[in-house]
């Protein structure tokens, strides 16, 4: 099968490379190669290509950063997306856009179902939000929502607290948003399965919460370090420019209904990243 990924040096990008390439012919597209902004070049690279599925991962993911960029979050998170549907539908190609939690109020109190109505609170919120529903208007595609992505690749959190861990650097973490850490590796793998399934929305996280104070708590510890130099704060006083959800754990009912198992506990995901993460230093050193 003749897959293109968008957003391929991305860190969900590059994990879908490496597990796709050996069973399909698969296209990695960055934004060099492809600027899903402009729809003339969109279309005119999947008339090329033709691939049958198109999983797009390109996006504006800085969120402090789409409040000062508001047009580029909206250009590349909502209008991009809808030049991507709209070329995937040209060539009758199945698309998967990766969406986020981000595009709920964090008001409930128990996870967000697939047909919860979506409310942002942030401009990266609303960009994404704006990108489902222009690729339901388009492609009738599937939607994939994940929350609080980490992975070998590029920047995230897991990654920053591991380097001011190594440093013995105390770090301040807020403590009352509540989410679901999702490995990188883990998603991938479940786009995978669900590249045969019916169109629709899913939520593919790690099962289980914790605030990001906790999830930093994890970190440290389980790479070996003092987990007390962690120190809770609120989000009042950490002046993030962005509003984030207070609670945004997703509920899976769609792929149990589909029978794709849901994903393993967080702090087990954690445990396999930070040990594939120590024994590639290790490589690297020798």
């Amino acid at each position: 099968m003749n897959i293109l990924i968008t957003g391929a040096h991305g860190q969900l990008g590059k994990q879908l490379e490496r597990i796709l390439k050996g069973s399909h012919t698969v296209y990695s597209l960055g934004k060099n190669e492809l600027d899903i902004t402009i729809k003339e070049n969109t279309e005119k690279i999947f008339l090329q290509l033709k691939p049958q599925i198109v999983i797009h991962a390109a996006a504006f993911t800085a969120v402090d950063q789409c409040e000062i960029d508001r047009k580029k979050a909206f250009e590349v998170n909502g209008i991009g997306t809808g030049y991507v549907a709209q070329a995937a539908n040209k060539i009758q190609a199945k698309m998967f856009y990766i969406s986020s939690d981000y595009v709920f109020d964090g008001k409930k109190q128990v996870p967000y179902k697939e047909n919860d109505e979506p409310n942002p609170q942030s401009t990266y919120g609303m960009s994404k939000w704006l990108g489902e529903k222009l690729v339901q208007k388009f492609n009738n595609g599937t939607i994939i929502r994940t929350s609080w992505l980490y992975g070998h690749d590029g920047k995230n959190f897991v990654k920053t607290m591991l380097n001011n861990a190594k440093k013995n650097r105390a770090v301040k973490v807020v403590n009352d948003q509540i989410g679901s850490p999702t490995y990188v590796n883990d998603l991938a793998d479940t786009i995978r399965l669900l590249l045969d399934k019916k169109s629709g929305i899913y939520h593919v996280s790690n099962t289980g919460s914790c605030s990001w104070f906790e999830f930093a708590r994890a970190i440290y510890q389980e790479a070996g370090y003092n987990p007390d130099l962690v120190l809770p704060i609120k989000t009042e006083d950490y002046n993030a420019l962005a509003s984030r959800p207070k609670y945004s754990i997703l509920g899976h009912e769609a792929l149990e209904k589909e029978k794709i198992m849901t994903l393993r506990p967080w702090n087990e995901a954690l445990k396999d990243f930070i040990r594939k993460e120590f024994s590639h230093d290790r490589r690297s050193k020798n």
